[in-house]
């Protein structure tokens, strides 16, 4: 990703005519993005639970994902209107989908470039909320602050602080703690024993890191992909 939108966006990310179909597991990351397959584009919202996306064989599908309390890059609507839920581009955006949808139908080679071009049009028209940016990495922390200490932190009241996270991310900072806290721990899945990867990643202890897999993926530590060791 080039560095106008490193700070906005964490991958552009693409499947490209494989012969053999499959699906993918999706987990909550308190991410939103955008993909384009043949014939149109969807938004999927911010995730609180875990679901299996298919690609049929000699599919191809490429996306843009925006980084957490960034949605508003790409929505254009409150995150939490979107949240569990994957929505036809068009009914945000309008003729602006389509028309992207139909340059990338024409050039499926040129699908990251465009969805890339997409998101720097955006930034002429949209800014990051400066209490969420601040709000989101200061809950990206094996220790974050409570919602009450972290309001005052950034000099909202908590009502307020709630409201505009729920509005950036698609759901309120005690869900944002345990999807970021999850992805944490799945980045460590499989470099060192499961005891010692609850207590890095702020977990209470192992049983509390394997429950919050569960609900969050379906599975378990060692069973995710890029398994923790035992």
């Amino acid at each position: 990703m080039d560095a106008e939108l490193r700070g906005f966006v964490s991958c552009a990310w693409g499947h490209g005519g494989e012969p053999v179909g499959g699906s993918q597991l999706v987990v909550p990351d308190g991410c939103v993005d955008v993909i384009w397959r043949p014939g149109g584009i969807e938004v999927v919202g911010p995730d609180t639970g875990a679901w299996v996306s298919g690609i049929a064989a000699g599919s191809s599908l490429f996306g843009i994902r925006a980084r957490p309390g960034m949605a508003g890059l790409l929505l254009g609507v409150p995150a939490g209107e979107v949240r569990d839920q994957r929505v036809d581009a068009a009914d945000l955006w309008g003729a602006r989908a389509r028309v992207l949808a139909e340059a990338i139908d024409e050039r499926p080679e040129m699908a990251p470039v465009l969805l890339a071009d997409f998101a720097r049009r955006r930034l002429a028209e949209w800014a990051p909320d400066p209490v969420v940016t601040a709000a989101v990495a200061a809950l990206d922390d094996p220790r974050p602050p409570s919602v009450a200490g972290l309001a005052d932190r950034v000099g909202v009241s908590e009502r307020q602080l709630r409201r505009r996270i729920g509005d950036a991310v698609g759901y309120g900072p005690r869900t944002l703690v345990s999807v970021l806290r999850f992805q944490r721990a799945v980045r460590g899945a499989g470099t060192r024993p499961l005891a010692d990867l609850a207590q890095d990643c702020g977990y209470a202890d192992q049983a509390h890191l394997t429950r919050e897999f569960r609900r969050l993926s379906g599975t378990t530590p060692k069973r995710f992909p890029g398994q923790a060791s035992s």
